[in-house]
């Protein structure tokens, strides 16, 4: 029985030894695959330009009173004049969406060592506007400002089919990113093979700003719409040949 025992341990060992060395020879052989993986990895841009053709604004009114009641009875009626004025327009309900609104109290700050005192208080009431006609933009900030809204805190112009014109940034990056490819590989005396991985920086860049490139005449007021860089980001892995 004793030499029965060790002839199997024996055999186990060995056994479990040559799975070992097996187990080793399968990972060196795909560590020495891996290591003759060849590949060059690149980032591009791409770069279109488009005239904004609609506009987001942000307006509203700031009213004070002795009391809040009062200071809200005031702040609701000037913004109900605002809001009809703006739909009257052709401003879309869904257009039009309150961004902001705030009651505070007005507090007037003494000499060292008083209580500070309340005065009255103060309700503001913003709302984001959204000019998909671009032509109206000058009558409706013109129209908001006569009917009684006394806040205008942005102004930014937008292109409405800015991620179909994308698509020519990102074909131009791409074509970007393969003759960088190229000039690399070449350089290192190799040549460009498959794609291997493609990836896009995908980064909000919000509204566009002003820019003093094209005046759009308004009706009432000049507005500068300019122009919009649209641009793409790609990273791309490239076989080397």
């Amino acid at each position: 029985m004793t030499q029965w025992n060790a002839w199997g341990r024996n055999t186990v060992m060995a056994l479990i030894a040559m799975v070992s060395l097996q187990t080793a020879g399968a990972i060196h052989a795909q560590a020495e695959d891996k290591a003759m993986e060849r590949t060059i990895t690149v980032s591009a841009t791409g770069v279109v330009h488009a005239e904004p053709d609609q506009a987001r604004l942000s307006s509203g009114v700031v009213s004070e009173a002795p009391t809040a009641r009062d200071a809200l009875t005031k702040n609701t009626e000037a913004m109900k004049q605002v809001i009809a004025e703006l739909k009257s327009s052709g401003i879309e309900a869904k257009d039009i969406q309150t961004s902001s609104f705030n009651v505070e109290p007005v507090t007037v700050y003494g000499k060292e060592g008083q209580a500070p005192r309340i005065t009255g208080y103060r309700v503001a009431n913003q709302v984001s506007i959204l000019v998909r006609d671009f032509s109206k933009l000058g009558a409706v900030l013109d129209q908001v400002i006569t009917v009684g809204a006394n806040q205008l805190n942005g102004l930014s112009f937008e292109v409405s089919k800015e991620e179909t014109l994308k698509d020519d940034a990102r074909k131009e990056a791409m074509a970007n990113a393969l003759r960088r490819a190229k000039l690399l590989a070449e350089a290192g005396g190799a040549t460009v093979g498959d794609v291997m991985q493609i990836s896009e920086d995908v980064a909000y860049q919000g509204p566009r700003p002003f820019a003093n490139v094209r005046m759009a005449k308004a009706e009432s007021v000049p507005i500068e719409a300019g122009t919009s860089a649209l641009e793409a980001r790609v990273t791309v892995t490239y076989a080397l040949k």
